[in-house]
């Protein structure tokens, strides 16, 4: 099967589309919707049709005359950069910290300070020795637990195959996200290829992310499925087999999902509805008004028109709104 590295921040879908087949598709799809994931920026209207703002990012648009078209924000001309900051509030978060951030999370579940790495200013020192877990606290434990990164852009708390701010790449030792820390955990407790394997499935599908801009979404999902690609030629020194990317691609267009947050649903899905006045008078077909989505004029979570984004509970193995989770938590 063909290869490519990875060093570089910018992954090439033409080069995607050329190493793996059938992968781009997989990392498109809205699992919510069964279509593709939506553009949900202007950026790329200057395009022309299948570039708009409500459409859904097709093949065509992101490979061969278009292939360059999406890029890592670290990447992006600065005035893009800028406008996007003042459109969407997009400022990603520089990898230090990140870093210390995803620590604070580990001192937590540990019950101890920098397990993974030590803090340096604007750097860090990775532990040298594997980590140490006891039997009340056991590896496979920390694997299967569950992370979501919100407003996620291109996953920096996740995975950090490079620094989102800067575009500095990271070596695999280096790296911080919670799904690394993962991955280096399942690497040094799992020598048997099958074994690595099925905590790396475990590992993967405990880790969550939603985005709004589609190409933030994409970015990030290939940046998880890169990291895979990474952590097993670590620790094999080859690549994977297709069947096991197909099946790793398919957990990230799962996991790693195109939503609004303040809405829970598919975006610009909710809608407004034409209601008829029932007192309307015998002689005439009675007047129509529009009314907005319910839970857009009442800012109510769990009254919108729209489309409720599904997610996946793997240990189940079925899907189930992600508003549901909230309702759940509200309800208690």
């Amino acid at each position: 099967m063909a290869d490519i590295i990875t060093k570089d921040i910018d992954i090439l879908e033409d080069g995607l589309l050329y190493c793996y087949p059938d992968i781009l598709k997989i990392l498109l799809k809205d699992k919510t919707t069964g279509k593709n994931i939506l553009w949900a920026t202007k950026d790329y209207e200057r395009n022309g049709e299948g570039f708009e703002e409500y459409a859904e990012i097709q093949m065509y648009c992101i490979t061969g005359l278009f292939a360059t078209e999406i890029q890592p924000r670290a990447t992006k001309p600065k005035e893009i950069q800028t406008m996007r900051i003042k459109t969407k509030a997009e400022v990603f978060t520089p990898c230090w910290i990140c870093n210390e951030q995803n620590n604070l999370i580990d001192d937590a579940w540990f019950g101890r300070k920098n397990v993974f790495n030590t803090p340096y200013g604007q750097s860090w020192v990775t532990t040298s020795d594997p980590i140490v877990f006891d039997d009340t606290r056991t590896w496979k434990q920390y694997v299967d637990s569950k992370r979501l990164e919100i407003t996620c852009g291109e996953a920096p708390y996740l995975v950090s195959r490079y620094d989102a701010a800067s575009g500095a790449y990271l070596p695999v030792l280096q790296r911080i996200g919670l799904l690394d820390r993962k991955l280096r955990v399942v690497c040094e407790n799992c020598n048997d290829e099958n074994e690595w394997y099925k905590w790396a499935i475990r590992a993967f599908q405990s880790v969550y992310g939603y985005e709004f801009q589609g190409d933030s979404l994409l970015i990030a999902r290939e940046n998880l499925f890169y990291t895979f690609i990474d952590y097993y030629k670590y620790k094999f020194g080859t690549a994977p087999s297709l069947d096991k990317l197909k099946k790793i691609a398919n957990i990230i267009s799962w996991n790693i999902w195109q939503m609004d947050g303040l809405t829970c649903t598919v975006p610009y899905s909710c809608h407004s509805v034409e209601v008829r006045d029932r007192q309307a008078s015998l002689f005439d077909d009675g007047t129509v008004e529009c009314k907005p989505c319910p839970g857009c004029e009442k800012n109510d979570m769990f009254s919108h028109n729209g489309i409720y984004c599904k997610i996946k509970d793997w240990r189940d193995n079925s899907p189930l709104l992600y508003v549901s989770i909230l309702q759940r938590r509200k309800s208690k």
